[in-house]
């Protein structure tokens, strides 16, 4: 991934150059299933791993989150319809997303498409916006991309709107459904995750006082998410870091 603050993966080999990018979306896995933002064995993540973005690693259907292993990950071509037809192929509706996603969006190399608690609970809101009302919050102002026609199950012809709508931004309330965070790599699309489901919680919270929010004016916000965006990257390669260490001392199995 090229990140001098991630953590150097053990066991790294000529044989499979992409180990160190299945160790990685292992953890994520395994640190989604410990934040509670995971449904079992359904929602998915996925990384590109060549150069135009089409062939990817992602779970295959029906493994636990919390036994993720960097050998269970797959690999699958988003312009051949037949990895479905493969073994240990992906849930379809994990095909239909996370395939047009790589195939239509450069910038999401890496694709994170979760349920998690206070998400989904904004997602199902009239008004899915997230207002600035503390610093986590105005990490995402104007940043969100907001699909309010659900069309069903994310099969082919629903990821492909679903795609459309998300254009350039790189996180999306999906409305009735959940979440979708893409980064450029799994550092900073689990870094992208975990915030956005604090800044939910938050608002979750404040929601439930039925007190009125102090809403920051547009000039703060805007600035504050200005700083945030421009807060150097090794911030978030340095939080994924250790959350991998955690699973070193903890889980260390994630990397078989």
């Amino acid at each position: 991934m090229g990140a001098t603050a991630l953590r150097d993966v053990k066991g790294t080999s000529a044989e499979d150059s992409r180990y160190e990018e299945r160790c990685q979306l292992a953890a994520a896995f395994r640190w989604a299933a410990r934040l509670n933002m995971h449904e079992g064995i359904a929602n998915h993540f996925s990384l590109s791993v060549s150069e135009d973005g089409t062939q990817f690693l992602m779970n295959p259907c029906v493994r636990h989150w919390t036994r993720m292993r960097a050998s269970d990950l797959i690999l699958v071509d988003a312009s051949d319809p037949k990895t479905l037809e493969g073994p240990n192929a992906p849930d379809p509706t994990a095909w239909g997303l996370h395939g047009a996603m790589h195939r239509n969006l450069p910038h999401a190399r890496c694709a994170l498409h979760v349920h998690p608690k206070y998400g989904t609970v904004i997602a199902s809101l009239k008004d899915s916006n997230i207002p600035p009302i503390d610093q986590n919050t105005m990490r995402f102002y104007q940043r969100l991309a907001i699909d309010d026609n659900y069309g069903g199950l994310a099969f082919e012809e629903e990821a492909e709107r679903v795609c459309g709508l998300m254009g350039n931004k790189s996180i999306m309330m999906m409305g009735n459904h959940g979440v979708m965070v893409t980064a450029p790599n799994v550092a900073q699309a689990f870094d992208e995750l975990y915030y956005l489901e604090r800044a939910c919680e938050t608002l979750v919270t404040a929601y439930s006082t039925q007190k009125e929010l102090r809403i920051a004016p547009h000039e703060v916000a805007a600035r504050t998410c200005e700083q945030w965006q421009g807060y150097p990257a090794e911030f978030a390669h340095s939080h994924f870091s250790e959350l991998m260490g955690i699973l070193d001392e903890e889980e260390p199995d994630y990397r078989d």
